[in-house]
């Protein structure tokens, strides 16, 4: 895959305190990147550099292999950005906004604003002052006045906030779209992990400033090992039992009984031994990991070795 966006030991020192601390990685074309980490992490602050809104302290980051320090307009011109919420005039109708933010680029023709309002699905009411628009609708358009000149790189914060199931949804399908018929890469930042988890290929988790890990979703979420739901009577006993035999596994309590992670060839031989020390079984199944789930493992896990 082709790399469109390169971030090299990305460093912010404001007032003398290390908000972004030498951050790299890449995203590439035709892939949808999701950028997690818990609020102050430095999410945005990091958007807010990609897209020159903000100074870089030392490193560089490249778009289209234009630094965004030395070749500022040829890299913020392969970028669309939503940072926060897009502003619109609300006096004017969607069309007219579109028309009004074309003249800023050369080449916009007619038939490409026609193009992309059908893209994100506003032609029914592109005619219509913004004012009478939902939050969904104005996110719509925001994503028209970004892709008006065809960028190739989609950046979004919080690109969901405030809207409904139905909202998130259609947000979620276009932004899947765009990656797979535009070749486009998408930067996603936000706090619903259970949308990002079908939203985006890769992730990437920040926290304290510093990059934790970049993996496929996929691969993140399940490449922990599986994780098993008992029900077990007594739990205490089963919890104590299961941490004296399989020191390594880990073991807690859960609704219907406990939850551990072990290998699955394990599990025959750790009912056996359950039974055997007069532990009733009531059932036992796998149990699906999220990327909440994982998310919440690794940022208390990369808390825990800092207070340690």
């Amino acid at each position: 895959m082709e790399t469109i966006v390169e971030l090299r030991d990305v460093t912010k020192v404001i007032r003398g305190r290390t908000i972004i601390d030498q951050i790299s990685f890449q995203v590439n074309k035709g892939e949808v990147f999701g950028f997690l980490g818990p609020n102050g992490a430095g999410k945005t602050t990091t958007i807010r550099m990609i897209v020159g809104l903000m100074g870089i302290t030392s490193g560089d980051i490249l778009i289209g292999g234009n630094s965004i320090k030395t070749q500022f307009e040829d890299a913020v011109g392969h970028i669309g950005a939503i940072v926060e919420n897009p502003e619109m005039y609300k006096f004017l109708t969607g069309y007219q906004n579109l028309v009004h933010y074309a003249r800023m680029t050369k080449g916009i023709t007619k038939e490409k604003i026609a193009e992309t309002i059908e893209l994100v699905g506003l032609s029914n009411r592109i005619h219509d002052k913004v004012k009478t628009y939902s939050l969904g609708m104005r996110q719509r358009l925001g994503l028209a006045q970004c892709l008006l000149h065809d960028p190739e790189v989609l950046i979004l914060d919080e690109p969901t906030n405030g809207l409904d199931p139905a909202g998130i949804r259609e947000i979620r399908d276009y932004v899947r779209l765009l990656a797979r018929e535009k070749n486009m890469a998408v930067i996603v930042s936000s706090h619903l992990l259970s949308e990002m988890e079908m939203m985006c290929d890769r992730i990437g988790i920040i926290q304290d400033g510093r990059l934790i890990d970049v993996q496929l979703v996929r691969e993140f979420v399940h490449g922990s090992g599986a994780a098993f739901e008992i029900e077990a009577v007594p739990s205490d006993k089963a919890i104590n039992l299961i941490a004296e035999v399989y020191p390594n596994a880990k073991v807690k309590h859960s609704r219907n009984g406990l939850t551990v992670e072990l290998n699955k060839q394990d599990i025959p031989a750790l009912v056996k031994l359950l039974v055997a020390e007069e532990i009733s079984i009531f059932g036992i199944k796998e149990a699906a990991k999220t990327l909440e789930d994982r998310f919440l493992e690794v940022t208390s896990e990369q808390e825990a070795r800092a207070r340690g």
